[in-house]
């Protein structure tokens, strides 16, 4: 059985106003987390107002949901302690002129540094799962063959169309955003490790980046565990949404070691088009069309099915299908976080927007 984790960032929002609070390091230090949560579960982030939770290695899904409803609940109560709320949204909804402070670590310091418009508008939240592989080696394999459902993955989880106060015509807007930075976005074609290799020393002893972390593509190689890290998707309003992605991303990792073992041809993706998809992804979420790992435009329905039946042998290995089929079916017939967010924004504006994305309006 392959392994998971899950990481989560939040942001914390002012319950009136729905702007960021930077009381990161507040939260993070409440001695009401303890003992229900472990202080290296809960880190920080680029900004102040951003925290940032992690799952233990698990096992199966049900290990998921009750970590990140263990950690949901405790960490948000230790941010309403400081007059805050822990909102689940992939962007800030509003924000103030003045910019969030940066986490004062040297690295975040540094890359403020380098880039301080960017990080300044970094008010940006994601879910990250990590699958482990058996060796680094597969891990690239995997990367190569699962890199074309990655724009599939960010239709799907799109919960941030909301910026300044105003819809953004984008489902995804922090993908948008997040793919300004210099190496971000789908990542390449590799062939084999040792091409991996060369291609990251190259990133560093150029300059263009000073460390692996700030490799930034949507799936890549940990450079702390034994895991692919699948970071494209938006943090999700509930906890059972993140629990879908966690297994759909584990079944993609089991499915892409099985065809590479077994010898299936890998499905060809011009970068440009891979590009052009997850554009288009972030833009439109699943409520027109996508573009499938084959480079035709189909409805989103028929996309997200097309990913249902490649993962549908390794979902059943693990035991997952029930549930995630559950939770799919869901999705398709309600909509993604960003739909929501659209509709209660302009049903009852910014009060009923912030108890939509903090721990008051969305059942977790």
């Amino acid at each position: 059985m392959i392994t998971v984790g899950v990481e989560e960032e939040y942001l914390l929002l002012d319950p009136d106003s729905g702007l960021p609070m930077p009381l990161a390091e507040e939260v993070r230090g409440c001695s009401g987390l303890e003992p229900v949560v472990d202080r290296r579960e809960v880190q920080a982030e680029l900004l102040q107002a951003q925290v940032e939770v992690a799952t233990p290695v698990c096992t199966d899904l049900e290990e998921v949901g009750g970590h990140l409803l263990r950690l949901r609940h405790a960490v948000g109560a230790a941010a309403e302690e400081f007059g805050c709320r822990l909102a689940a949204c992939a962007t800030a909804p509003f924000r103030e002129v003045a910019p969030v402070p940066v986490t004062r670590s040297p690295r975040y310091l540094a890359i403020q540094t380098q880039a301080p418009q960017l990080v300044a508008e970094q008010l940006v939240n994601g879910m990250h799962v990590h699958a482990a592989v058996p060796d680094p080696a597969m891990g690239v394999a995997v990367l190569n063959r699962i890199r074309v459902w990655l724009p599939v993955l960010v239709a799907m989880s799109a919960n941030s169309p909301v910026w300044d106060g105003h819809d953004t015509g984008f489902s995804s807007w922090r993908t948008v955003i997040f793919g300004r930075w210099p190496v971000s976005g789908p990542p390449p074609h590799f062939d084999g490790l040792a091409d991996h290799e060369q291609r990251v020393r190259g990133l560093l002893t150029s300059g263009i980046i000073t460390d692996p972390g700030q490799i930034y593509w949507q799936a890549r190689l940990s450079d702390k565990y034994p895991t692919i890290e699948v970071r494209c998707m938006d943090v999700q309003l509930k906890a059972d949404e993140a629990v879908m992605f966690a297994g759909i991303v584990r079944a993609l990792v089991a499915t892409a070691i099985s065809d590479e073992k077994a010898g299936v041809p890998l499905t060809a993706c011009a970068p440009e088009l891979l590009h052009g998809a997850n554009w288009y992804a972030a833009r439109d979420g699943i409520s027109g069309s996508l573009v499938a790992p084959d480079g035709r435009l189909r409805s989103a329905g028929d996309v997200i099915a097309q990913l249902m039946d490649h993962i549908a042998p390794a979902l059943e290995e693990s035991g997952d299908a029930r549930e995630v089929g559950s939770l799919v079916h869901r999705l398709l017939q309600q909509g993604t976080s960003a739909d929501l967010q659209r509709r209660t924004l302009a049903e009852g504006g910014i009060r009923a927007l912030t108890d939509l994305v903090t721990m008051q309006g969305a059942p977790q």
